[in-house]
């Protein structure tokens, strides 16, 4: 069901203060706890003696003590205190999980430790760069699958319909799209040309009129995308669009983190090339795209409802082209994870 050889985000970096914090990832219970040292810990959230959620325990230093009978678990999951006990059978441990701190989120290792690579983390052009903004993301929980999910954010033409008040225009309804694979995962784009801005980046602009615009919608496996939106005056547009010297430009990175086969964690944040320190362009940016974020919400919960419900089969049309290469990849990528040996 899930691609479990992967880097998932487990929580916003902020989220996780100096209390115990459970999630919970591709069907798994995970309790996120800090060291001393201020290091982000994750373990298996079951004790290994009656299966009590060590999240309903308690951080005792840098361990973490069941709220049972008291045994005391270090980072890697090795029970080290066992009340009442001669000795610590070898078997008294739990799963510990490899966790990194990366662009204000925590991210978590799925799959075998042995085979975490943090260079596989999805990188982030720009992250650093003091000639570029950042508005700082937030997270949300969807009531659907994941894929209905990467569904979405591989249709840049759902913002015609969905998104009229801030992603959305006329343009968007039938300019051609093109759809190509990479190794990583897939890509839908089209410039839009010579057309309306739509409403949420027009406060953002440094031009008036119509504009040229890109739509980059990019999924990457197994579950997280990079949205590239690109506006400049119109007869701009073109590869060489971002050098233009009123191209405004943002990056929206979406990582999307299956907690179980009907419910997604969605978590964000915009990159932009215009005003890198100005907190109020940050907090209007912020509230528009959670704004549109929410209409999302709406229609995707909508969505798995209706998936769950209908009596009758769904159909594909044009404009799934990129969401259904994307699909057959991901189910690839399972089997062969979960091939013998």
């Amino acid at each position: 069901m899930f691609v479990r050889n992967a880097w998932y985000v487990a929580a916003l970096d902020a989220e996780l203060t100096d209390q115990l914090l459970p999630v919970k990832l591709l069907n798994e219970r995970v309790v996120l706890y800090r060291q001393s040292n201020g290091e982000a810990v994750a373990l298996e959230d079951a004790c290994a003696h009656r299966k009590l959620p060590l999240s309903m325990g308690s951080i005792q230093g840098d361990h973490v003590m069941c709220g049972y009978h008291g045994l005391r678990y270090d980072r890697s999951g090795t029970c080290v205190h066992m009340p009442c006990a001669d000795r610590i059978p070898k078997n008294a441990r739990v799963r510990s999980y490899p966790v990194v701190s990366r662009y204000g989120l925590l991210w978590i290792w799925m799959g075998p430790a042995e085979l975490a690579d943090e260079s596989q983390i999805f990188a982030v052009e720009h992250w650093g760069d003091p000639s570029w903004g950042v508005t700082r993301g937030d997270a949300m929980t969807v009531n659907c699958h994941y894929l209905y999910m990467t569904d979405n954010l591989l249709d840049p033409s759902h913002v015609a319909w969905v998104h009229v008040s801030t992603f959305g225009n006329a343009a968007c309804e039938s300019t051609p799209i093109d759809v190509h694979a990479t190794d990583q995962g897939v890509i839908a784009s089209r410039w839009m040309r010579d057309v309306e801005p739509a409403p949420l980046y027009v406060p953002f602009l440094g031009f008036k009129g119509n504009c040229d615009r890109l739509q980059h919608y990019e999924v990457r496996y197994p579950s997280h995308a990079l949205i590239k939106a690109i506006l400049v005056p119109a007869g701009a547009g073109g590869a060489q669009a971002s050098q233009h010297a009123a191209a405004f430009v943002m990056d929206s990175y979406n990582f999307l983190t299956p907690i179980d086969a009907k419910h997604t964690r969605y978590f964000w944040f915009q990159m932009r090339n215009i005003l890198p320190n100005d907190e109020g362009v940050s907090a209007l940016m912020a509230t528009g795209v959670r704004s549109a974020f929410e209409e999302d919400r709406v229609v995707l919960n909508a969505v798995q409802q209706g998936f769950d419900e209908s009596q009758t089969p769904s159909i594909d049309i044009a404009t799934d082209s990129a969401s259904l290469r994307f699909r057959r990849r991901v189910q690839s990528l399972i089997a062969k994870e979960n091939e013998p040996g």
